[in-house]
């Protein structure tokens, strides 16, 4: 027999998610169509939101993880060919790959 889950919260309207990781005490949305480049920070115990990122130099942003060793952000930009890495604190950087990257994943040890 299979338990259904249930809604105990639903966050602000918006476009469609298409990214979220989870970092520290904070949850970070990344939604579709982005008009200004930017994540959503959410406080993960009340689901309020906190802040917003700006990606600087952003094309189109197709995923995004989080790392705790490094503590970043990394989004996969399919049209500008790169990654971004985002700190905490908003500074950016990214780097330009051979192809488009479409999927991001991290492996915490």
């Amino acid at each position: 027999m299979c338990t259904v889950g249930q809604v105990v919260h639903t966050l602000p309207e918006g476009g469609a998610v298409i990214g979220i990781t989870l970092f520290g005490e904070e949850i970070y949305v990344l939604r579709w169509p982005l008009g200004q480049a930017q994540i959503e920070v959410y406080d993960v115990i009340n689901y309020r939101l906190q802040r917003r990122l700006p990606i600087p130099y952003c094309r189109r942003v197709t995923d995004m993880t989080s790392c705790e060793h490094y503590r970043c952000i990394y989004l996969s930009d399919h049209i500008a060919k790169c990654v971004h890495r985002l700190d905490l604190q908003g500074q950016a950087t990214r780097w330009e790959v051979a192809d488009q990257p479409q999927g991001l994943s991290a492996i915490c040890l």
